[in-house]
Formats: C-alpha cells, sequence, structure tokens
C-alpha cells in the first residue's frame, strides 16, 4: 500500500511517497518527493498573489471608510444634491410651494392644502377599456362607467381621469393592479369650515389659483413666487361671531320664508369686520355644486335701496349742519305732492313731529322736509363723505358700485332722504353708521387683522357732538319706536328699521321688499356696528302678517347681540341705572300722544 506524507525537515514543505511495488527495491523503501523547480516557485506566485490580493483590498476599504466618514461630515455628495430642501436653508413658512393658509383672528384655520393623488391614464396600455371602466365606476363614485370610458377611449397619450383622489379611492384603484393607470401627486385646497365663511374665503381652482374671494385678492401672496414665499393671512373674521350671525339669520331666513339674508358685524373703532354672511351660501370645498346665485355676495357686492336706514345719515346731516335742532321738527300732517310723486308716512301720525319723534317713529315726510332744508348740493357731498357714492375700497374682488340716481335735484333729494333712489351695498351702509356712531369718523373697513401698534387712518366726517346725540336717538328707536324688537338685556343696543320695494326692470316691486336693521352697541360707549337684511320675507301669524324690519330683522339683532355680547367681552349693564338713563337721555319734545310702530 502507497502511502503520502508530508515530509518537513524544516519549515519548509515536502511531499514524501511510498511505492510498495519497488519497495524491496529501495534501501530504505523510502521515495521522496521533494517540491523542488518549477513547483516550488508557482507556490510561492500563489501565495504572494493572495498576500497581494489582501493588502490591495484593505487599502481600498480604508479609501472607501474614509469617503464616506467625510461625506457624513460635510453634507455634500450626491445624496444632498438630490434633496436640497434637506440642506441649511433658512427656515420660512411654506418654503416648500404649497399655498400658505388662511386663519381668522384667533388662529383658527379657515383653508390648507393638502397633498393629494391624482389618477390619469395612458389609454394605448389599457387592455381592456371596458372592463376597466366598469371597475373604476365602483370606485368613483361621481363618475360613470361611460364617462370614464369616453376618457378611455381617448386617442391621447394622456388623460386625466380624476383629480385629487381621496386615501381611500387612490388604495382601491391602486389594488385594481390595472397597466396604463397611474398617479401623480398634486395639491388640494380645503377649507375645514365648510360654507361657514365662503363669501369671503371665495375659493380656488384645480391649479390652486384664487378666483375669489380672499383666495383671489391674496392669490399673489398666498402662492408665493420665485422671490418670496407663501405667506400666511389672517383675517379679522372671528368664527364664533360668523357662526352665531349664520346661525340667526338662517333660523329668520326659514321663519319667514325669505329667499336671502345677509349680515355684518364691524368694530366701529377699527373697521374691522368680526362677521360677514350673505345667504344663501355655497361649500368652496366644492362650488361646481352651487349655483351663481349661491356664490353672490350680498353684502359686497349686492346694492339695495336701504329704506328708512338712511335716515340715520339724514339726521345726522342736518343736526350737523345746524339747519334743526333736536328742540325743532316739521310738520307730517299731510303728504308731500312733488312732481308728480306722493311722499307719505306708512304710520302717519298727522301732525307736528319732533326731530327725535320724525326719526323714531320713521317719518319720510319729516325727514324729505329735512333734507330740502339742507339743500340737494349739501346733501350729495355729505354722502360722499361717508362712502356713500362710490365703489367701497375693501381686500375683496367682489365689491358693487352704488347706483346714483342720474341727476341730483330737490326730488331726489327727498327721496334718497328716506333711502329711495340710491341702492348701496350693507358694507357701504355699515361703514357709514360706523363713522355715525363712533364720534364721528369714517374708517375704511377692512377683512384683515389690524395690528394693534399700526395707527389707523381716520376721517373725521361729523362733529363729536352730532354723533353722540345721533347714538341717542338710536337707542331711543330701540326703547320706544320701531326697532323695540332689536332690544338685548343690558348691551344698549340702538339703531334704525329699513323696509324698502324691490326694484325690477325698473319699476318697484311691492310684493317684494327688503328689510334691514342697522344698530350698534353698547350704545353708551358703542364699539360694533350690526346689520340684518332679509331678502323679500313674508309675514307669519306671528307678525300678524307684517313683514317689515321691526317684524323680520330687528329680532335678528336682538338675539345675536345677546349671543356675541359675552363673547365680545362686552359686559351687560342695568339699564334702568340713573346713570345708563342719564348718558342716555334725549328730549323728545313731543306734542302728541306716544304711539309705537313697527
Amino acid at each position: 500500500m502507497s502511502e503520502l506524507t508530508w515530509l518537513s525537515k524544516s519549515h519548509r514543505p515536502r511531499l514524501n511517497l511510498k511505492n510498495p511495488l519497488n519497495a524491496h527495491k529501495s534501501d530504505d523503501n523510502n521515495v521522496a518527493l521533494r517540491l523542488e523547480g518549477s513547483a516550488k516557485e508557482t507556490l510561492e506566485q500563489g501565495r504572494n498573489r493572495l498576500v497581494m490580493a489582501g493588502v490591495i483590498f484593505a487599502f481600498c476599504f480604508v479609501i472607501l471608510a474614509g469617503r464616506l466618514v467625510g461625506l457624513a461630515l460635510s453634507g455634500d455628495g450626491d445624496t444632498a444634491r438630490a434633496f436640497p430642501e434637506k440642506s441649511n436653508q433658512k427656515p420660512v413658512a411654506f418654503s416648500d410651494g404649497m399655498r400658505a393658509e388662511i386663519r381668522d383672528r384667533n388662529g383658527v384655520l379657515l383653508a390648507t392644502t393638502l397633498k393629494t393623488a391624482s389618477l390619469f391614464a395612458e389609454p394605448k396600455n389599457v387592455m381592456d377599456r371596458q372592463e376597466l371602466a366598469s371597475k373604476l365606476s365602483r370606485v368613483l363614485d361621481d363618475m360613470s362607467e361611460a364617462m370614464i370610458l369616453s376618457k378611455l377611449s381617448s386617442a391621447k397619450n394622456f388623460v386625466w381621469l380624476k383629480r385629487n383622489l381621496t386615501p381611500t379611492q387612490q388604495y382601491r384603484i391602486n389594488a385594481l393592479g390595472v397597466p396604463g393607470l397611474h398617479f401623480k401627486e398634486e395639491e388640494k385646497r380645503f377649507y375645514p369650515m365648510g360654507a361657514l365663511v365662503s363669501h369671503l374665503l371665495g375659493y380656488t381652482d384645480l391649479d390652486n389659483l384664487g378666483i375669489a374671494g380672499v383666495e383671489k385678492y391674496f392669490n399673489g401672496q398666498l402662492s408665493g413666487s420665485k422671490e418670496t414665499a407663501a405667506s400666511e393671512l389672517n383675517l379679522s373674521i372671528d368664527v364664533r361671531i360668523q357662526h352665531a350671525m349664520r346661525d340667526e339669520l338662517t333660523r329668520h331666513m326659514s321663519m319667514f320664508q325669505a329667499i336671502g339674508a345677509a349680515g355684518l358685524v364691524m368694530d366701529v373703532k377699527t373697521g374691522e369686520i368680526l362677521a360677514m354672511v350673505s345667504l344663501p351660501d355655497f361649500d368652496p370645498n366644492r362650488p361646481n355644486d352651487f349655483s351663481s346665485d349661491s356664490k353672490f355676495n350680498k353684502v359686497s357686492l349686492g346694492v339695495y335701496e336701504m329704506g328708512s336706514t338712511f335716515k340715520t345719515f339724514t339726521t345726522a346731516m342736518a343736526l350737523d349742519a345746524g339747519t334743526i335742532g333736536l328742540h325743532g321738527g316739521y310738520d307730517a300732517t299731510k303728504p308731500i305732492k312733488k312732481a308728480g310723486f306722493l311722499i307719505r308716512d306708512d304710520h302717519p301720525k298727522k301732525r307736528w313731529l319732533s326731530v327725535p319723534e320724525i326719526y323714531m317713529y320713521s317719518s319720510n315726510i319729516g325727514t324729505a322736509k329735512m333734507a330740502i332744508d339742507v339743500g340737494p348740493k349739501n346733501h350729495k357731498a355729505f354722502l360722499g363723505k361717508l362712502g356713500l357714492l362710490e365703489k367701497p375700497s375693501i381686500e375683496l374682488p367682489e365689491v358693487g358700485a352704488p347706483i346714483l340716481p342720474p341727476r341730483w335735484n330737490s326730488l331726489e333729494t327727498m327721496t334718497i332722504s328716506y333711502g329711495h333712489g340710491l341702492s348701496v351695498s350693507p358694507l357701504q351702509l355699515s361703514a357709514g353708521v360706523s363713522a355715525v356712531v363712533n364720534g364721528g369718523a369714517y374708517i375704511n373697513p377692512t377683512v384683515i387683522r389690524r395690528d394693534p401698534a399700526v395707527g389707523i387712518v381716520a376721517r373725521q366726517v361729523i362733529k363729536t357732538k352730532t354723533s353722540d346725540t345721533m347714538r341717542k336717538l338710536m337707542r331711543l328707536v330701540v326703547e320706544q319706536g320701531t326697532g323695540s324688537k332689536a332690544a338685548a338685556k343690558g348691551y344698549l343696543v340702538g339703531g334704525k328699521t329699513g323696509t324698502a320695494e324691490k326694484v325690477e326692470g325698473g319699476r318697484y316691486k311691492r310684493s317684494a321688499v327688503v328689510t334691514s336693521f342697522v344698530s350698534a352697541f353698547p350704545m353708551n360707549d358703542p364699539r360694533y356696528v350690526v346689520l340684518a337684511v332679509m331678502d323679500e320675507p313674508k309675514g307669519n301669524a306671528k307678525t300678524h302678517g307684517f313683514r317689515g324690519a321691526g317684524w323680520t330683522a330687528a329680532p335678528i339683532v336682538g338675539r345675536l347681540v345677546a349671543r356675541i355680547g359675552p363673547i365680545l367681552g362686552i359686559a351687560p349693564v342695568e339699564e334702568e341705572s340713573e346713570k345708563v338713563k342719564r348718558a342716555m337721555f334725549v328730549p323728545i319734545n313731543s306734542k302728541g300722544k306716544k304711539v309705537a310702530s313697527f
């Protein structure tokens, strides 16, 4: 049996081979096979190559490790260049390009932008379009199978199937596993308050471009540009006040079967609008589902003849001009005949009326005579100072211009004095009344929250003394006149009713009226103007069939002030206290029996 063994005389390996067939011919019976010559050289070369490969591998490992450590410390490298938004940029709001948010004056979110997925198809890669349309129609509830099939049958290489999917829709479509369908990440504007602030906020289109409301007016600020980052917008609106106003208007619209309503709450010392409601309204999350009438802003875009609320301006004008005093008055026994027209009182007293009586009983005759004494020229100039003859300036694209009479003579002065012949927006009316009650300073209304540290630009339009008198007269209307249903215990509400027939086709429509009540509170130190308007209200059993402003608009203000007074931090007062009575006292100087009307 042969045997193969390693011989080792020293540290160098040897191979010893025993041959059993020749064992007897050998003296020592051993044949030693030594690795010499070329075999030894080959072995040595292999070993050297292994050593060299190990050295090279170790060297490369050290180089790579050093490079990785360097990249980690410097922040440079291919990975950082692929995601520049994670580099050392200065933190700027909405630097990611998303449309900025809109909030109310207390920071409540009104509009934001969310990432969504949109579905598109490559029709040529869809194998069975009919089957795919059937499957998609079961996921996309608002799209019929025929509609989807029509899109898939397009000859185009790319067709949108549905923009801004919900996460559930995206998941279900993805689960179909159909080739030819793809998702694209997009942004969608979202309005968490729904219809509550719809007319003021407006809305955006599919490409997030503002096309109505502050979304349109401030589109540049909200969307940003290459040079400037998008920045947040803080409105003057208080959603708590907005909700209360919308709730009361909706309630009374239903009660009086009105076709619409509008309301506004304004801070008379800053011009900030805390609530702006126009009904019917719409959900800005899906504006295409609503009619154009629902999107019409009655507060800023609609212009109406505001009826007897204009007597506030006429009375203030006459008192300020000095053509009449509180103790003066006019004979309201008979209607006025002028150029074929007849001016009469709806609730005639048929006697001489003092200025306070003319105002609180809403006498057209007395008010018209008051205006004539001032004169058409001065009358027009006075209304101009109150911003009633020009398109108002406010941060909204939907702003209506007043409708002025083609000429302004004695007849026009008489009719405009009690709110006919001149159409203005509820916004203009409220801004004008704010000036009448706040000490006489006109402040431009705004829907943006003002910085308290920045001064307010105001224009004095009437004397402070006149403003003080007008506050007392407006309070008198609620205490003893046509606005008694606007009373809110402890809040000293004052105001003026207004009922006007609507104008259609250039003629008055007796069956359709716009009723309004413009007010302020608390009248010993007015802070807020509140306006409520009803469009075509109907009388009911509770109002004995009457549809006038005293029945249909004034109650809205009374209920609303009682709700928002505590929210606004207005402390109620004891109305019967001597201090309050003295502060609100105004001499009526009546010559007849006191009878209130509505």
